[in-house]
């Protein structure tokens, strides 16, 4: 009998790096400006587009 694979990766890899995106993105969002803004965008457009892309039907 073979060992079964683990498949948490599989599962939950995508969520946790939207999510860490995402708390990345709020988390700069507080820091400051400059650099820090183009950083929140940055993490939380990404997620939303993503979302956005999820969304979209397919042919």
């Amino acid at each position: 009998m073979r060992p079964r694979q683990s498949s948490f990766w599989k599962v939950f890899g995508v969520p946790m790096v939207i999510g860490v995106l995402c708390a990345a993105g709020l988390f700069s969002a507080l820091l400051g400006d400059g650099l820090w803004d183009a950083v929140s965008w940055l993490g939380l457009g990404i997620p939303s587009v993503l979302a956005v892309w999820g969304l979209v039907p397919r042919r």
